[in-house]
């Protein structure tokens, strides 16, 4: 009977143990998200970027994707206090310069987020392509952050447009983020696209490198995966100077935040080079005056 209660202690004991490594292990986003930072150690430590980032993009008959992965100089409670915010997104996505303008609103049970998508160049709201975003903070907890913004139709075309921010802390100080950008397209369109990057759009790439050319330099892939590319950089970039720029009093922000992304998108002036800095600064101060005009007429406040 003593040997008999002490098999059942210890596979009591064992039971225990399993169930505490279940609760301990984490849950599957969060644990893809470790993983892709153990994955990714070598690539954030040295590569071309000159910053803690890796690019990875892949393109398939339907759909193009696109994940970039970084660490941001930020304690992870800063990142999810303003993140967290859809209010702020608009000021992180109306960064780069074919965002025209963005606004936010509260409906009941969601949060919904307009993009006014246009030109390089300056462009008032009015002339510019709406796309509805759908803000939603699909997990936050201690040690992970997941919110995702989706919208059923994008420009020309383009659906189930999906941007995605991952974060997690590594140290005081530190924070590992992934960005992904993803949408879906057709056959007639993604034909229409090549033919467009085949021609008026030939000097247009991203940033994976697809070979060197016989001079020895390097060919960085085309087509609409490399827009997207270009693009997720940009996204990825604006999360990185509205976190920079929290230093500064609230009143200098704007003019210190898109100060900042110009600096930092010119690092890379093969992909991402679209407007002189003067041309930039100016263009923006009036989207953004347009921006806070379109959000008074929402009624839901200022950010």
């Amino acid at each position: 009977m003593r040997i008999f209660l002490c098999l059942i202690a210890a596979a009591v004991l064992i039971a225990a143990a399993g169930s505490a490594c279940a609760v301990e292990k984490p849950p599957p986003g969060e644990g893809l998200l470790r993983d892709a930072y153990q994955r990714n150690l070598a690539g954030l430590t040295r590569n071309s970027f000159g910053l803690p980032l890796v690019l990875e993009s892949v393109a398939q008959e339907d759909s193009v994707q696109v994940d970039v992965y970084g660490i941001f100089a930020a304690p992870f409670g800063s990142v999810v206090n303003v993140l967290k915010v859809p209010a702020n997104w608009c000021d992180i996505v109306s960064l780069p310069p074919n965002v025209k303008a963005c606004t936010y609103r509260e409906l009941p049970g969601a949060w919904l987020l307009t993009f006014y998508l246009g030109r390089k160049g300056y462009q008032p709201p009015e002339d510019a392509h709406q796309v509805i975003y759908y803000y939603r903070n699909v997990v936050q907890r201690q040690g992970y952050l997941d919110i995702v913004l989706s919208a059923d139709a994008g420009p020309f075309g383009t659906k189930d447009h999906k941007l995605r921010f991952e974060a997690l802390p590594l140290d005081v100080g530190r924070t590992f983020v992934h960005v992904r950008y993803a949408y879906r397209d057709t056959v007639a369109l993604r034909l229409a696209a090549n033919s467009y990057f085949a021609t008026l759009g030939r000097g247009k790439v991203g940033f994976t490198v697809t070979g060197t050319d016989r001079s020895g330099k390097l060919v960085y892939i085309g087509g609409p995966r490399g827009a997207l590319e270009r693009n997720a950089v940009r996204y990825y970039l604006a999360i990185q100077a509205f976190m920079n720029t929290l230093r500064y009093p609230a009143e200098h922000r704007f003019n210190m935040r898109i100060r900042e992304w110009y600096d930092l998108s010119s690092r890379y002036p093969r992909q991402l080079f679209d407007l002189d800095r003067q041309d930039y600064l100016t263009f923006k101060i009036t989207e953004h005056e347009n921006q806070l005009m379109l959000q008074r007429s929402l009624g839901t406040g200022l950010q």
